[in-house]
């Protein structure tokens, strides 16, 4: 059963405004389009996205002329809102990572606790698989992959494991990938850290690389301030720290203005205007409390920023 993280936290730092035009672009199973649903008047509108068919189908199973969901990248999501002629929204909501149903059904190939097809791909209708890539990667960019985006410090040795086996065989099940790297990575250091299956790491980065999912944050976040009215929120949730640090760090540069010389008889709002401010943030980073974190264990990671557009206009 999917568990939606920091529900109730994510949705008040929407700030919801009854007849406002929210977008939730990660829809998964909906629980925090539910949520927004329930607190928009009759005029209000809710647009969802969701690169994986199976969320989408489960998006439409929602009868609610006030909602619709779209089957696309983070990156189409401008253009697509454009298509049905809407510019400006009043909140986005991003919440990243894997859905426990992908981390559940062995045929998508996210887990090494039971064997599939190694695919791990969140939009199955299109792209390259984790067999694939795995296949024809070279030995150097295995190691970038799963250095980059697993901090595995032992990358080295599982991309040089990787090359070999797969020289005496294919590489196209989870639990083959499980087992070479669990030959490599040394079970004692392992229990030092956290006691990870020895395999998270490298899984994390390959699903992060087959899925380009830092590069669509990369390409979304600069949009969703584009797309936000003045007075709109962004509410990102991110599960571990490349993703947190990306999102951190975008927040940071919109909210800082650029220095203007001391003395100059101006208000904030024009100071607002003649810097390339456009957000403020609100609040501090929040995480999961533990009862939340007692109910489902994979919130522990969680970490939600919101910020706000500001407006420019004097």
């Amino acid at each position: 059963m999917h568990i939606t993280v920091l529900l109730q936290e994510a949705v008040d730092a929407l700030a919801i405004k009854p007849n406002g035009i929210y977008v939730d672009g990660t829809f998964g199973r909906g629980g925090h389009s539910r949520l927004i649903l329930s607190r928009l008047g009759e005029n209000g509108r809710l647009i969802a996205f969701d690169k994986d068919p199976v969320a989408v189908e489960a998006g439409r199973a929602i009868k609610d002329e006030r909602f619709c969901i779209e089957h696309g990248d983070f990156s189409q999501m401008q253009r697509l809102l454009q298509a049905k002629e809407i510019c400006h929204v009043d909140g986005v909501l991003l919440d990243l990572g894997v859905s426990s149903p992908q981390l559940e059904e062995a045929s998508r190939g996210f887990s090494f606790r039971s064997d599939g097809p190694l695919d791990m791909r969140m939009d199955t209708s299109r792209g390259q698989t984790a067999a694939e890539w795995i296949a024809l990667a070279s030995e150097i960019h295995l190691q970038k992959v799963i250095r980059d985006y697993g901090e595995e410090r032992f990358a080295r040795q599982i991309a040089r494991a990787i090359i070999v086996a797969r020289a005496r065989q294919s590489i196209v099940t989870t639990l083959q990938l499980a087992e070479i790297v669990a030959s490599v990575v040394r079970s004692r250091q392992r229990q030092r850290e956290n006691k990870q299956h020895p395999a998270t790491r490298t899984f994390q980065a390959i699903r992060i690389h087959v899925n380009q999912e830092l590069e669509e944050l990369s390409l979304i976040l600069p949009q969703c301030v584009e797309l936000l009215n003045p007075g709109g929120r962004l509410v990102v949730i991110s599960f571990h720290s490349l993703e947190d640090r990306i999102v951190k760090r975008f927040m940071r540069a919109a909210s800082n203005a650029d220095e203007l010389p001391r003395g100059l008889p101006l208000r904030e709002k024009e100071i607002q205007r003649f810097s390339k401010q456009k957000l403020k943030l609100i609040g501090r980073a929040k995480r999961s409390n533990e009862e939340e974190v007692a109910a489902n264990i994979r919130s522990r990671s969680a970490v939600m920023r919101v910020a706000e557009r500001i407006s420019l206009d004097g």
